[in-house]
Formats: structure tokens, C-alpha cells, sequence
């Protein structure tokens, strides 16, 4: 059963919440480490409730066309699903509640961002745009639990973010639908790099994980893009794995602990993707 539950809650991405909270935070001057620890457990929540929802609104595509996962297999009743979503959704909203006025709004706007992304997003075109806003919003609701609360680098790093997981989630629509791959989407996913590059180039650190970040790009987009090139294959996974290199570079290298964080939480992901599916 907590198999089961992990494959629901998709806890494999769960090191790319909590550094998307690391790298806002810090972007936004940081303050004391329990409130980093209270909005990490609220995104944790929030994440994992929104995960158990896209399950329960799907479960009708889920049988037709995926009938290992857990509702249509017998391993999870929807009523469980339900509730665990809605539990979830609930006392992550109350933990950044907890925070003050300014994340309690940013993260009242990423659960209604969560909602509707998980209600259409199989009956629209525009739901990369949709799960790009849920990380967006995510990044606003961890930067405003800092010291110094959302500043232009919290915006900065968030719109590149979002850029990057609309990348990344329009790689994911192909894979599980079919058809050819275009080049845009890969342009997306390099555009952090370039960014925290052409920013802060001089210096060593920030040029190594920027350097590491594009490398580990394209690695995973590698030979996958043009006309006459089949959808299956792009390493979705690996590229949700990047989200916490990107977060790296967002904070801009740092000291060797925070280093050891970043890196940690990038082989936490690689690790729990070994036995709970990404996507």
C-alpha cells in the first residue's frame, strides 16, 4: 500500500519541491530556517494533494489508456484518492497560512493554479502553461516567506522556471501521446542556463553548474527533437531530476554545504525515480 501511495503522490519529484523553496527562499534573503521548514512542508502538501487529484480527475483516460495505475488496477479506491487529495490540499494551504498574509495569498493561488490544471489539463493545449504556473506560483509562495519576500531575482528565476517546466512538460504531452518533436521546447528547457550564464559568468561556481545544468539538458533532449523524430524517449525524468540543478544555479552556487544540498537532493530524485515513476 505506501507503494502505492508513493506512486499516487509521485514522491520521486518531491527533492525538486523542496529545492524550488530552497532556491526561492535564498533568492528572496532567506530569514529564520523554520519558516523555510514551514513552507516546504505546506509545498509538500500541496504537491503531493495536487498529485492524488490529477489521479482522481484522470481516472477515466486512466483506464482506456493506462490501466496499470493505481484506481483503475484495483490497487487505490477513488474515494481514497479523494480524500487524500483533498486532506492534502487542505493542510498544506493551513502550513503557509501559518507563514502571514503574503504566502496564505500566493498559496491560495497555487491551489486554485493546482485545480485547474489537474480538472483540463488533459482537454487543453495550453497545460504546460498551466503546470509552468503551479511552479511560478510556487517559487512566489517560498520567496514570501523569506526575509526581504518576493524581489525582482524571485520573479526572475521563477518566470525561468516556468519556462523550463513548459519545456519539460510539452516533451512529456509527446512522449505520452505520440507524434514528432520540435526544437522549441528544447530552447525553453537551455534558457536557464543561458541566463544564470550570461549573469553571473565571472563567477567559477555559478559557470560550472550553469555549464552542468545545459550538459545535463541535453543529455536528456539528445537526438530526440526534429521532424522525423519519434516522440518516445525523451528522459522526462531526467529532466524533472534538473529542476534542482536549476535551483542550484538560481542560488547561485553558495557555500559547500548548500552545495552538498542541491547535489543530494539531485541524487535523491535520480534514486526515488528507481521504483516510484516521475510521470
Amino acid at each position: 500500500m505506501m507503494r502505492t501511495l508513493a506512486i499516487l503522490g509521485r514522491v520521486s519529484n518531491l527533492p525538486t519541491v523542496w529545492s524550488n523553496c530552497l532556491a526561492a527562499w535564498l533568492l528572496a534573503g532567506g530569514s529564520s530556517w523554520p519558516r523555510l521548514a514551514l513552507v516546504s512542508a505546506g509545498a509538500t502538501f500541496l504537491y503531493t494533494g495536487g498529485m492524488f487529484l490529477n489521479d482522481a480527475f484522470d481516472v477515466e483516460f486512466d483506464r482506456r489508456y493506462r490501466p496499470e495505475r493505481p484506481i483503475p488496477s484495483g490497487a487505490a479506491s477513488l474515494a481514497l484518492v479523494w480524500t487524500v487529495a483533498l486532506a492534502c490540499l487542505l493542510t498544506g494551504w493551513l502550513f503557509c497560512l501559518a507563514l502571514g498574509k503574503t504566502p496564505c495569498l500566493w498559496s491560495s493561488a497555487l491551489v486554485a493554479a493546482i485545480v485547474v490544471y489537474d480538472y483540463i489539463h488533459k482537454r487543453t493545449p495550453l497545460a504546460p502553461l498551466l503546470m509552468s504556473a503551479c511552479r511560478w506560483l510556487l517559487y512566489l509562495a517560498a520567496g514570501s516567506a523569506a526575509e526581504g519576500g518576493v524581489n525582482r531575482a524571485v520573479v526572475l528565476w521563477a518566470g525561468l522556471l516556468a519556462a523550463y517546466v513548459t519545456g519539460l512538460s510539452y516533451f512529456a504531452r509527446r512522449e505520452s501521446r505520440g507524434g514528432v518533436l520540435s526544437y522549441w521546447p528544447a530552447l525553453l528547457l537551455f534558457a536557464p542556463a543561458v541566463a544564470g550564464l550570461s549573469c553571473n559568468s565571472s563567477r567559477l561556481a555559478v559557470l560550472v553548474i550553469g555549464l552542468g545544468q545545459a550538459a545535463w539538458v541535453a543529455v536528456c533532449v539528445r537526438g530526440k527533437t526534429g521532424a522525423d523524430k519519434p516522440a518516445a524517449g525523451p528522459n522526462v525524468a531526467g529532466l524533472l531530476a534538473g529542476i534542482v540543478l536549476l535551483d542550484w544555479l538560481a542560488a547561485g552556487g553558495g557555500s559547500l554545504p548548500l552545495a552538498a544540498t542541491f547535489c543530494g537532493l539531485f541524487l535523491l530524485a535520480l534514486f526515488l525515480q528507481r521504483n516510484v515513476p516521475a510521470t
